[in-house]
């Protein structure tokens, strides 16, 4: 099902940037976008890790880099029967983390380096096995997917700040252009809401029961929550905020019905009603 789920989104994005490429240039524009998304396909599924990691100017790390850091991903990796996964750093004060990668063998978590400042090692190791939950539902793949298509989709729509769709005529058509500019980037977003909303809660439950320390996950979901809308993180962009533990972007009235992520409340609510289990 979740394969399933992952090919129909890859699909509608696709789709959708296809019919970006048929309104700006017609049937060449068309197979050109198909062409375009058929590489973003293929790149993103060998090397989306790397241009995610790249894009918040991550660094992987070693275990003498990050000897505390290391531990907790080994020994809950170790405990979750997945392969040690890589360990990146984010040179960002806002905490915050996501996993990358096509799969639990390449896989990546990545955290910032406030994230380390500001939990307590339970709270942290609670957000290492979110991100493992993620890895572990091989969420990470069409997490990270959706991410370089969604870079593309939003490219494509600003063009049309500059160049105007053309009728059937040949006539520029600037409301087509507008439209797509607002619809474009609006269609990646709700596309990124289906990969993202409920896959939090189970990478929330899985964390959960890895860790035996719901509380603690939902201690740090708040606290991470309230920096980040205090200091939104200043690297933080639209096509890749899906892959966050918490939503990386201010937002706030109207806004809130567009996140990528589920309310913040309702998951700690959740976390709370859970037992804590001896481990």
């Amino acid at each position: 099902m979740n394969q399933a789920k992952t090919l129909l989104i890859i699909v509608a994005m696709t789709g959708l940037l296809v019919w970006i490429g048929d309104y700006f240039g017609g049937q060449s524009g068309m197979v050109m976008a198909l062409a375009i998304g058929l590489v973003m396909n293929g790149v993103s599924y060998f090397f989306s890790d790397k241009i995610v990691l790249a894009s918040y100017g991550a660094r992987v790390v070693t275990q003498a880099e990050a000897p505390e850091l290391y531990a907790i991903v080994a020994n809950l990796t170790q405990r979750a029967g997945l392969p040690m996964a890589r360990i990146a750093i984010i040179p960002e004060d806002t905490p915050n983390a996501f996993a990358t990668g096509r799969n639990p063998e390449h896989a990546v978590v990545a955290v910032t380096e406030g994230i380390m400042r500001i939990l307590s090692r339970p709270e942290l190791e609670a957000v290492i096995g979110h991100e493992l939950g993620h890895v572990k539902h091989r969420d990470i793949l069409i997490g990270s997917m959706a991410a370089v298509l969604a870079q593309a989709i939003m490219f494509l729509s600003r063009m049309a700040m500059w160049v105007s769709p053309r009728d059937e005529e040949g006539r520029s058509n600037p409301l087509a252009g507008i439209a797509i500019m607002i619809l474009g980037p609006l269609a990646a977003i709700m596309l990124q809401m289906a990969v993202s909303r409920s896959r939090e809660y189970l990478a929330d439950d899985y964390s959960a029961h890895l860790t035996g320390r719901p509380d603690m996950l939902a201690s740090a979901l708040e606290r991470l929550q309230n920096y980040n809308q205090q200091a939104p993180m200043q690297s933080a962009q639209p096509a890749t905020a899906h892959m966050m533990i918490v939503n990386p972007l201010s937002a706030g009235g109207l806004m809130n019905l567009f996140s990528t992520h589920p309310p913040m409340e309702a998951r700690v609510e959740r976390l709370r009603r859970m037992p804590i289990e001896a481990r």
